[in-house]
């Protein structure tokens, strides 16, 4: 992942225009670009596609394609984008649902500008971040998801990726639910160097975004070592 240079490029997509208006002022008026804006899940696609925003900040609800479809496109088309979810759902099935679907992040509506402010940027910096109370929930189904069978990168065969020792190590804290600031804590390295292991790992093993890395962390039990 390369250093972030100059503001983060943010995204604000709701059905509800006071609402989406008074977001993105808020996020710009906070030092954030907000490069685009979109009131349907149609218009949200195609526009985040051509803004290429850092985080885009996504309500569910949405009129002509789900919120949850929005997120598997856009980081399908461009993994590199994090998705914070910004819902006055708490619902369970409605978090694990997006977080399934490629979000890092999920943020109820009731949370104050601050809140939402400190949750865009550290979603920019690659942290899973999560209104309190739901990222136990969302740990619990990582690891629901780690005991279902599906393939996984061969590790052990011939010519199949290695990661360095470093490398697993950072694999092993992610998988225990660690953000990157506190493994770079833990470790005594950069957030910055952190992140980087992260990245090169999720190349390494062909994964796409911080679920899958969990979920193979887990299935081989690096969460518990």
């Amino acid at each position: 992942m390369t250093e972030q240079r100059g503001p983060i490029k943010v995204m604000v997509v709701d059905d509800h225009p006071m609402w989406r208006d008074a977001v993105a002022r808020d996020l710009a008026e906070s030092g954030f670009e907000v490069v685009a804006t979109a009131g349907d899940g149609e218009q949200a696609v195609r526009r985040a596609r051509a803004a290429a925003p850092h985080v885009l900040v996504l309500d569910l609800n949405l009129p002509g394609k789900p919120g949850v479809q929005v997120c598997k496109e856009v980081v399908a088309a461009d993994p590199a984008v994090r998705v914070l979810v910004l819902s006055a759902s708490g619902e369970h099935a409605d978090v694990l649902e997006a977080v399934k679907s490629g979000a890092t992040g999920y943020l109820l509506k009731s949370a104050s500008t601050e809140e939402l402010q400190d949750a865009v940027r550290r979603t920019a910096a690659g942290d899973a971040v999560f209104t309190p109370g739901l990222a136990g929930l969302v740990l619990g189904e990582y690891r629901r998801l780690a005991a279902e069978p599906a393939p996984a990168p061969d590790t052990d065969a011939p010519g199949a990726p290695r990661l360095t020792d470093r490398e697993t190590e950072v694999l092993r804290l992610v998988a225990k639910g660690l953000s990157y600031k506190q493994i770079a804590e833990r470790l005594v390295i950069s957030h910055r160097t952190v992140q980087n292991h992260v990245q090169n790992t999720l190349g390494k093993l062909q994964l796409h975004n911080r679920v899958e890395l969990v979920r193979y962390a887990i299935e081989r039990g690096l969460d518990d070592a």
